[in-house]
């Protein structure tokens, strides 16, 4: 059983048992979340697609950290000019456990 979930602003296919990285939450760690912006679920060739949500459907998820995604370098340079640019970015992110999908 898989659901795709609107978690934040972007969306994910989730199962049971799945860790994944998701932008930054305003939850403690530790803390349960449920999320009702089940988008599609799929029960075993059993398909509801929502429109725009599927009614009634929940993902249930614990969050376990709060973290630092890796460093992207952006680099910008203008040939022949002496222009250069480096910045630095690192993304905030939460790393959350899927306990459940009701549907």
């Amino acid at each position: 059983m898989y659901a795709i979930v609107e978690i934040a602003g972007h969306q994910f296919k989730v199962e049971e048992n799945q860790k994944i990285f998701v932008n930054r939450l305003n939850a403690e760690e530790g803390s349960k979340m449920e999320f009702d912006r089940v988008l599609l679920v799929d029960n075993d060739g059993s398909v509801k697609v929502g429109t725009p949500t599927v009614e009634g459907a929940k993902v249930s998820a614990t969050v376990l950290s709060h973290l630092k995604g890796e460093k992207v370098i952006v680099f910008k340079k203008i040939r022949r000019k002496g222009y250069q640019k480096k910045n630095g970015h690192r993304q905030y992110l939460s790393q959350i456990k899927i306990e459940g999908i009701t549907a």
